[in-house]
């Protein structure tokens, strides 16, 4: 079974989680995940199934939007609602204009110091488990980008807010910093994720929904629709002839596409072939090629 479908992850699991529950419904040992998302994050998780696992490369930069609140007053380990304070509690009375104000200072290309209980390696051993064990974590700040940092509303001491982030942005750390920056403390207090690169919530499906389909057979209609994938390439149609060349790892020329450099190759609607490469002209080289049909 190979394809690409949308989980709605639930708070709670971690993505690997979601991975292996993937695994167990469909009885399928190829499945992997586009874009970790915190065990107490919701929304959008993108999971690759059978060949196009090898599709990860495509969305390893992938641009990401997410929803959430942000809760001033104390500080925590983890940098959200997770973890035990770090500050003792204050009372806050946000002025939302105020937190506007601050939050358009982490706009743009920014550097950013990653919460010390996450993925980001020290000495090739992920920070989360030298935090677990009261070990010293030293991290050096990274730049990222924050295209779009919106608050939308504010109470006493929380504010929701809207943003649009490049890969490796911890939004934890910017709720984090912004405590500091008030002088009160700040947490993230609930996260979810409303798109990956071109995957949005519209197109994400429950785990029991995923189930309940693959019990009546009909899993595959869940899968997001192949010629939607990788949306940046132009989709190249093959005759039978040239589909058995490019499986078999044979450069062909492919006339309608002189000027794009990788182009998707499809045999019929929906079975995705190759990733290829244009060597020169109209000869195309198939650098990724997908054996069997996809979803």
């Amino acid at each position: 079974m190979n394809g690409v479908v949308i989980i709605d992850k639930p708070a709670g699991l971690t993505s690997h989680d979601v991975v292996n529950r993937v695994r167990r419904i469909l009885g399928q040992r190829a499945v992997g995940h586009l874009g970790t998302l915190d065990p107490s994050a919701t929304g959008v998780l993108p999971i690759v199934l059978g060949n196009l696992t090898r599709l990860a490369q495509f969305y390893a930069h992938s641009e990401k939007t997410y929803e959430g609140v942000i809760r001033f007053g104390f500080a925590t380990e983890t940098y959200d609602a997770e973890g035990a304070p770090t500050t003792p509690q204050q009372d806050v009375q946000l002025n939302c204009d105020d937190v506007r104000a601050l939050a358009a200072q982490f706009q743009g290309v920014i550097e950013q110091m990653p919460p010390p209980f996450s993925a980001k390696k020290i000495a090739g051993v992920p920070a989360y488990k030298l935090a677990r064990k009261n070990k010293e974590v030293t991290l050096k700040p990274v730049q990222v980008e924050i295209k779009e940092f919106e608050i939308l509303d504010t109470t006493a001491n929380k504010a929701t807010f809207r943003a649009r982030v490049a890969s490796g942005t911890y939004i934890r750390s910017v709720a984090h910093e912004m405590g500091q920056k008030l002088g009160c403390g700040a947490h993230l207090a609930s996260l979810r994720r409303t798109a990956v690169a071109e995957f949005a919530t519209e197109d994400a499906h429950t785990l029991e929904a995923l189930e309940a389909a693959r019990q009546q057979g009909t899993a595959e209609s869940l899968f997001v629709h192949p010629r939607n994938l990788v949306p940046q390439l132009p989709s190249v149609s093959a005759t039978q002839e040239t589909a058995a060349l490019i499986r078999s790892g044979r450069s062909v020329n492919l006339p309608e596409m002189s000027r794009a450099p990788q182009v998707k190759v499809f045999y019929g609607q929906r079975d995705l072939i190759a990733i290829a490469t244009r060597i020169a002209g109209t000869l195309f080289h198939p650098g990724i090629v997908f054996s069997g049909s996809t979803g």
